[in-house]
């Protein structure tokens, strides 16, 4: 996903039978799933452990002791607990980018954005519950909310992001991304009726896949009524 300048990268996401077919019983199968057991258990009791006591105060030593593994351990697949805070988070966004890829030339922006996001939700609720329920994904997402460190992270993690889809979308319209201002604009609307839905659902009380996707489909249908409609209209009020 390049455009006329450098792209923008996601850390690589490791998914579960990595290095070998999900029935593979040599000996690269066997220990690539031992390996993701651990990292899986790693964010598990990391994620429960911040949102009990504290991000702050929660120590890596704690997270590998509550797996029964050394620090050394840990740091072989995380660099830092803000990495593992995000986790979960980078997996549903490599979903997501999977899946705008793939979107058919035919769509439009801003149709292949919204068409990308609800198709990729058609199996990341059980691609994060292979990892940790989705009540645990709900607290996260709300201590994050409430870590000063963790919003900042949070918001330089996003506008990376939102740089590599502005930056494949102009691919995909044949543009420059460092001329034409629109693949940018197009992706800053979209990714704020999704910060709005995100909100919405962590503050709500139903942690469903079904509840993120319902909240999440009634926001960006109305992007373009609330761009271009006419609100004080008949139909507005």
């Amino acid at each position: 996903m390049t455009g006329s300048t450098p792209q923008v990268t996601r850390p690589e996401i490791a998914r579960p039978h990595e290095g070998g077919p999900p029935g593979s019983t040599g000996p690269g199968g066997l220990r690539e799933r031992k390996k993701q057991r651990t990292r899986d258990a790693l964010i598990r009791s990391a994620l429960e452990l911040f949102t009990a006591h504290g991000y702050e105060e929660t120590t890596i030593d704690e997270i590998a002791e509550a797996v029964d593994v050394s620090q050394r351990t840990f740091f072989r697949y995380f660099a830092s607990k803000e990495e593992v805070v995000f986790a979960v988070q980078e997996m549903v966004e490599a979903r997501f980018i999977e899946e705008l890829e793939r979107r058919p030339a035919t769509e439009v922006p801003l149709e292949a954005l919204h068409n990308a996001t609800m198709t990729s939700w058609n199996d990341i609720g059980g691609a994060i519950q292979s990892v940790i329920p989705l009540e645990l994904h709900m607290r996260t997402y709300r201590m994050i909310e409430s870590t000063p460190a963790l919003v900042a992270a949070h918001w330089r993690r996003y506008s990376e992001l939102e740089e590599q889809v502005a930056r494949l979308i102009a691919r995909r319209e044949g543009l420059d991304v460092t001329a034409d201002p629109r693949p940018r604009v197009v992706v800053a609307v979209f990714s704020g009726a999704m910060r709005v839905a995100g909100k919405v659902w962590g503050e709500g009380e139903d942690v469903s896949v079904e509840s993120i996707r319902e909240i999440t489909e009634e926001y960006l249908a109305k992007i373009g009524p609330a761009v271009c409609g006419d609100w004080r209209g008949p139909k507005g009020r």
